[in-house]
């Protein structure tokens, strides 16, 4: 039996998870990930009621229910280096034994649904719209520290995606599929599905120029007439990717949905940001 030396799993001295701040008990199976702090208030405020509330560092976490079920909020700050933290600390919450540092026999499956942000990138999306990830092409490098095992017909996909996008010399993307489970329950006749594109940054990763000049200037432009048979790129942001993968590496259920913000190609910026996440929130918050 594999015991974790504290180096590796690593427990505050009163017995919470590192970097959360989390015991066992504190967060429920269902988990909503935000990237803004603020945003885990505006979740909770929809739940009957709350039944825990934690903070550290920018991780809050509201633990409460809605309709009856258990359900958690926590913000992860923006970026996938920030996801490896907290998927991999929620998974130890319900799956390592903190006093035996052990593996637990039975194993919990748990369902993440990270609400998010992103820019649009098909160009047939208007601004505003709810956007469900059918799959994240992760352009960080994070799940490339990880095992990895794919499907065939994955591989295929993320084989067109590299051949077709213009990307900078040395970045490999990395795909996963989102939970088949949790968007059947997301998914709606006024919600576009796309493929999801993870960047490693805000500007130059997604093809914006200020003062520095961009590594590839055919990035965007290749990524917005990529086409196959059922898939097509549907936006832009800085989390799923590592989202989907870990979750799926350790057993879990997971999706993002987003509320796109910006048509890239057309270049419009949203003017109803307010009011959609709200709505965006409270259809999450139903369908799960």
């Amino acid at each position: 039996m594999h015991t974790y030396p504290e180096t590796e799993l690593i427990l505050n001295a009163d017995g919470s998870i590192y970097h959360l701040g989390l015991k066992p008990g504190n967060v429920a199976k269902k988990i909503i990930l935000v990237g803004d702090q603020d945003r885990v208030g505006l979740v909770s405020s929809y739940f009957d009621k709350v039944t825990f509330t934690q903070q550290n560092r920018e991780f809050v976490t509201h633990t409460g229910e809605y309709k009856g079920k258990p359900i958690t909020c926590i913000s992860t700050g923006i970026g996938t280096d920030n996801i490896d933290i907290v998927l991999n600390e929620l998974d130890a919450l319900f799956n390592i034994d903190f006093e035996s540092r052990t593996d637990k026999v039975t194993k919990t499956q748990l369902e993440f649904v990270r609400i998010g942000t992103c820019g649009i990138l098909g160009e047939h999306i208007p601004v505003d719209s709810f956007i469900l990830s059918s799959h994240a092409l992760g352009l960080d490098n994070l799940g490339h520290f990880y095992a990895k095992t794919q499907s065939e017909e994955v591989i295929k996909l993320e084989q067109k995606l590299i051949r077709h996008i213009a990307l900078p010399e040395n970045v490999v993307p990395y795909l996963t599929p989102a939970s088949e489970t949790l968007n059947k329950r997301l998914k709606n006749d006024s919600i576009f599905e796309g493929i999801t594109i993870t960047s490693t940054g805000f500007y130059a990763p997604q093809g914006r120029k200020l003062r520095i000049p961009v590594a590839s200037e055919q990035m965007n432009e290749s990524i917005y007439t990529f086409k196959d048979e059922q898939h097509y790129i549907s936006n832009f942001e800085m989390e799923c990717s590592a989202v989907l993968f870990l979750a799926k590496s350790l057993g879990h259920e997971a999706t993002t949905i987003c509320l796109g913000m910006a048509n890239r190609r057309k270049k419009i910026f949203s003017t109803n940001y307010a009011s959609r996440i709200k709505q965006l929130v409270f259809h999450v918050l139903e369908q799960i």
